[in-house]
């Protein structure tokens, strides 16, 4: 395949850009694979493409039902940050934003990452007090962070409601290394790229059940037929219960939810930053993409569903956030929004585990953070499949935490348990 530089771009750009080679291929399902990764999201294809780069693996199948990027990787609101301080996700989310600064090259297609700053609105001397501890540890251990008074504040954004806020703003928790990304260019530059290295992606190929034989899982029932596998690895959010029942696992300690997002009509440049507020029972981000559109979103839909489409009630909740600190957006009509099927684990924090299964590896419980872990969440699972042990710095993204009582509780965002339905 066509390796992307200037060159390639302006010697396309003379035969009308009609002479681009095929992104990835199309193939036919073999009747076996090494290793199948169900799902084709950013997390499945990122785990098969550092199966083939890091451990030299051959032979592997990415499965997906619908198209690529067409689940959660397509439904978000490309966010990227490392700012979070348990030891459980520090780590993890440092090595995610270090693979995001090199990934345009690593993979040769721009992913348009975007690193603009993520603001955190402050509120009270209590906010700025416990933030400071928080990035006083992610400063401690090579994590940028910074606390802006309100001066700096109105200087970077001085268009925010400064004056007639319900809670007046006092100042920031800046990460300036966070930013965006493009979503559905991630999804095409790691699929191109594992294709590249021999991975077969098959779209259009439903799994519709799971062959088990010698306490090992032998193969997928697929609607393109049976598929026998060494090892399999599951990757599909929201639908992992689906899966896992499949398997004839039982249940999970995960939850699906809907989490809405919306894009607002295009504007002349407006905010150059993500700003992030959320205060008094509010849950409020936003930033401005690169068509011109106002990216934002909220809370979940806080009742169980595998639809991929909102309800009223959370629109009109992040509007009113959204005109609450920056009310210049009050006239801008909204375009289109959407839902993400969100698996939310009881603590807040992903599993990335060996199973009850010999050969049968999960990838789940992203709660608000799939995105931005995208690229380390494949790194790390692809190590955890091909080496059959989990690296030190996810040991604690198992099943058993929770009969053991060792909660990575970043921030408690996962559901309320039999509260909602």
């Amino acid at each position: 395949m066509t390796r992307y530089s200037a060159w390639s771009v302006i010697k396309n750009g003379f035969s009308g850009q009609k002479n681009w080679s095929r992104v990835w291929r199309d193939p036919e399902p073999k009747s076996e694979y090494d290793t199948i990764i169900v799902g084709g999201g950013l997390h499945g294809l990122a785990t098969a493409y550092y199966l083939a780069k890091n451990h030299g693996m051959k032979n592997i199948a990415v499965v997906e039902k619908g198209w690529l990027g067409g689940g959660n990787g397509g439904r978000n609101t490309t966010i990227v940050r490392s700012n979070y301080m348990m030891p459980g996700s520090r780590f993890f989310y440092e090595h995610s934003l270090k693979l995001w600064e090199q990934l345009s090259h690593e993979l040769n297609y721009n992913v348009m990452f975007s690193q603009r700053a993520h603001i955190s609105l402050l509120h009270s001397p209590a906010a700025r007090d416990a933030t400071a501890r928080r990035y006083n540890t992610m400063r401690l251990t090579g994590t940028d962070a910074e606390i802006w008074s309100l001066d700096q504040l109105k200087g970077a954004v001085p268009h925010l409601n400064y004056d007639n806020a319900r809670f007046p703003i006092i100042g920031a928790a800046v990460q300036r290394r966070a930013g965006t990304a493009r979503h559905d260019a991630v999804a095409w530059g790691y699929a191109r790229a594992a294709d590249q290295l021999g991975v077969d992606i098959l779209q259009n190929c439903e799994v519709t059940g799971v062959r088990r034989g010698n306490g090992k899982i032998t193969g997928l029932q697929t609607s393109r037929g049976d598929i026998s596998a060494n090892k399999v690895g599951f990757a599909v959010a929201g639908n992992t219960s689906r899966l896992w029942q499949m398997a004839e696992l039982g249940k999970l300690p995960i939850e699906s939810h809907k989490l809405q997002a919306f894009v607002s009509e295009p504007l002349k440049p407006l905010l150059d930053q993500v700003v992030v507020f959320g205060v008094g029972g509010a849950h409020f981000y936003i930033s401005q993409s690169d068509k011109g559109g106002m990216v934002f979103g909220g809370d979940l839909d806080w009742y169980k569903s595998y639809a991929q489409r909102g309800n009223l009630p959370i629109v009109q909740d992040v509007c009113e956030a959204a005109t609450s600190i920056l009310p210049c957006l009050g006239r801008v009509r909204l375009l289109r929004h959407w839902a993400g099927v969100m698996d939310m684990s009881m603590d807040g924090s992903p599993f990335i585990c060996k199973t009850p299964i010999e050969n049968l590896y999960l990838n789940a419980g992203w709660n608000y953070g799939g995105f931005k872990a995208s690229p380390a969440s494949g790194w790390y699972f692809a190590d955890l499949i091909a080496n059959d042990r989990p690296n030190p710095v996810i040991e604690g993204y198992n099943l058993q935490r929770f009969e053991r009582g060792v909660n990575i509780d970043e921030r408690g965002a996962g559901p309320d348990p039999k509260l909602h339905g």
